[in-house]
């Protein structure tokens, strides 16, 4: 299988779910503690490998692309006031010049047709696809787990990471069939978008990683409008696994859907607590603000 240099980060959705606070700044800008939910997902793409990062965007989304730009009257404020640590933090984050491309979905027609949109950036060859409402807490990352599991495989073949979910859950994600098992790894036999409880193939959810083939992009391109009139990515890979081998990988770490309000705040809990220069403090905050609910 071939290396996997490009991720494909979709990032024009609208962020309904957290006005007021998205409107005027992207969902994808919001912090987790100190790092905006879209750096902690390039991170983990750049500790797999990635090398040429495709942000797919929207309008009003300008401030994601200053994000990983240079800002240079901060440098000097920091390098005038001898914030050296600031500083080296700061150009340290920055992707190297020419590793970054941005692309617009003009229109709001789902997450496939958000990847189709990246067609010309992506080529000829396998790309990672890591939604930014998922955060997942664990080193290594799962991409690189991922990326770990696709250099056993021989020949071309797709990736998604899966995890376990209650079953009264299951009607609420997309869910796969369990084929073989080698490892952490099984072939997918089927994939179902939010199927009834009592005819899900297994309670493993698909959670927001995939490697896909490029060939998923011609059946992108001629898809029809699935539900809610959007072209389902899901739709294209159950076409896509008639022809090529779909594999999920169980990860190790515990995701977090930021895209809801719970899941948002629990990732800056448990991001914060994994902090060693905050978790003392932040932890007795936290025992305090229980006590005092609790009337201890």
């Amino acid at each position: 299988m071939k290396p996997i240099r490009k991720a494909v980060f979709p990032v024009a959705g609208l962020g309904t779910r957290f006005l007021p606070a998205t409107k005027a700044m992207p969902k994808e800008m919001l912090p987790v503690v100190d790092r905006p939910l879209i750096q902690h997902v390039v991170d983990e793409a750049r500790e797999a490998g990635i090398e040429h990062f495709i942000f797919v965007t929207g309008r009003n989304k300008g401030v994601i692309e200053d994000h990983f730009d240079r800002q240079f009257e901060l440098e000097m404020t920091l390098l005038e006031r001898q914030k050296h640590v600031a500083l080296e933090f700061l150009t340290k984050e920055l992707p190297a010049p020419g590793s970054t491309s941005f692309t617009r979905q003009q229109e709001p027609l789902g997450l496939g047709h958000a990847v189709w949109c990246a067609r010309e950036l992506i080529g000829r060859e396998p790309f990672a696809l890591l939604l930014p409402d998922v955060l997942v807490q664990h080193e290594p990352g799962c991409l690189a787990q991922m990326m770990d599991a696709a250099r056993g495989l021989t020949t071309p073949a797709n990736i998604v990471a899966v995890e376990e979910v209650p079953q009264e859950r299951v009607d609420q994600y997309g869910v796969v069939g369990v084929g073989e098992r080698s490892g952490k790894m099984f072939s997918i036999t089927s994939m179902v978008e939010k199927p009834p409880r009592d005819r899900a193939p297994s309670n493993l959810i698909l959670t927001g990683r995939y490697i896909l083939q490029p060939e998923i992009l011609d059946i992108l391109g001629s898809q029809e409008r699935g539900t809610g009139g959007e072209i389902q990515l899901t739709d294209a890979m159950i076409q896509l696994a008639r022809t090529q081998a779909f594999y999920g990988l169980k990860f190790d770490g515990r995701s977090f859907d930021c895209g809801s309000k719970i899941g948002f705040l629990a990732a800056n809990v448990s991001y914060a607590l994994a902090r060693k220069d905050i978790a003392p403090g932040f932890r007795a905050e936290i025992k305090k603000i229980l006590g005092e609910l609790n009337g201890d």
